[in-house]
């Protein structure tokens, strides 16, 4: 018995070297990419949650104000990307600006109100679905999840099995939870979604490292486009409600485009006593105009004030004035380029446990 325990613990810590030793490799061939500015119109995606569910402001949005979403982004003849092109094209900088629609979590008030809607106009879309709470009170079904997955239009993407606050839970318990979700995605539809949305827009590097082994594309909640510079699996959404849906802040949103950069540091978006404030700093391109026209906002110390930024040699830092408070602490810039408004934005997460 003895024996077995000791062979047991000896194959746990060799599959943690080999889970580890990937990671690093993929994270040390992911900074070799190489980069240049691209002047890409870009990709920008909108995420969604509930629909006309007003008790939940901070994740619904009212069906009329969505039809009036789906009309302006008409209006400005803006064409939705299906989730495949995005893919496929996703390296080729796009000449004009396209719209990614995505919706999370699976609330059953999307399938019986937006659904319809978005059926009727085969406009293509990602639903990202968590598979713990399929069939609870509140969510779809399988047998819905499964209607939605047969329309050439839609795509089914993975939102881990539980939503929980993962960040806050050790590196097995996380990878255990996307392997469940794994099996039943696999039993239900046949396959794993190769699309991927972080729960709350939170990860680690490490869990960052994961997802880049085990899927093509990752989606968090920090705002800006996409352009060929972003890196897959840290991709930026306008999270969109009640709160931050209203007409006029959603026609500002839909007329941004990307704020390209070369580099992004630091890279560990998750911080702790030892690391924060993070040491913010942004390589741009040589040739990108007008990038000293910049602006920052972060909300350290939980204010939302103009950074104190620093700009030299094509190099953007930010002194913070304080630590971030939990749970996130958050980077907005923007510049006017000719009238252009270029934005992209950074979140970093603060663990309750950790303070």
């Amino acid at each position: 018995m003895y024996v077995k325990k000791i062979l047991s613990l000896a194959a746990s810590i060799i599959k943690s070297f080999i889970i580890l030793s990937i990671i690093i490799i993929n994270s040390k061939a992911d900074e070799k990419n190489i980069k240049h500015f691209s002047n890409d119109e870009g990709v920008l995606s909108i995420m969604y949650h509930r629909f006309d569910e007003f008790k939940y402001p901070s994740t619904n949005i009212q069906m009329n104000v969505f039809l009036n979403h789906i009309k302006l982004i008409n209006e400005l003849n803006y064409d939705f990307i299906h989730p495949e092109d995005f893919k496929k094209d996703f390296k080729i900088p796009k000449k004009q600006k396209k719209i990614l629609l995505t919706v999370d979590d699976g609330f059953k008030s999307f399938y019986e109100v937006a659904w319809p809607f978005l059926k009727e106009k085969k406009i293509p879309f990602v639903l990202f679905v968590s598979t713990e709470p399929v069939g609870n009170n509140g969510y779809m079904t399988w047998d819905q999840i499964k209607e939605v997955d047969k329309e050439t239009f839609a795509i089914i993407g993975h939102h881990s099995h539980t939503h929980d606050y993962l960040i806050e839970e050790n590196n097995e318990t996380f990878i255990r939870d996307i392997e469940k979700a794994n099996v039943i995605f696999k039993k239900e539809l046949g396959y794993i979604p190769n699309l991927f949305s972080y729960p709350f827009g939170e990860y680690s590097e490490f869990q960052r490292n994961y997802i880049s082994n085990n899927f093509d594309f990752a989606f968090g909640q920090h705002s800006g486009v996409i352009d060929v510079n972003k890196e897959k699996f840290q991709l930026p959404r306008f999270p969109i409600n009640e709160n931050y849906g209203e007409i006029k802040r959603f026609k500002s949103i839909i007329n941004t485009f990307p704020l390209e950069y070369k580099k992004l540091t630091p890279i560990e978006k998750e911080l702790n006593n030892s690391n924060n404030p993070p040491n913010f700093k942004v390589e741009f391109f040589e040739n990108q105009k007008n990038i000293k026209n910049i602006n920052c906002y972060s909300n350290e110390g939980d204010k939302w004030e103009k950074s104190l930024t620093n700009f030299e040699n094509n190099f953007l830092t930010i002194k913070f004035r304080e630590p971030f408070k939990p749970r996130r602490g958050r980077v907005n810039c923007s510049l006017n380029d000719e009238g252009k408004w270029r934005w992209f934005g950074a979140q970093f997460i603060v663990p309750k446990k950790l303070n």
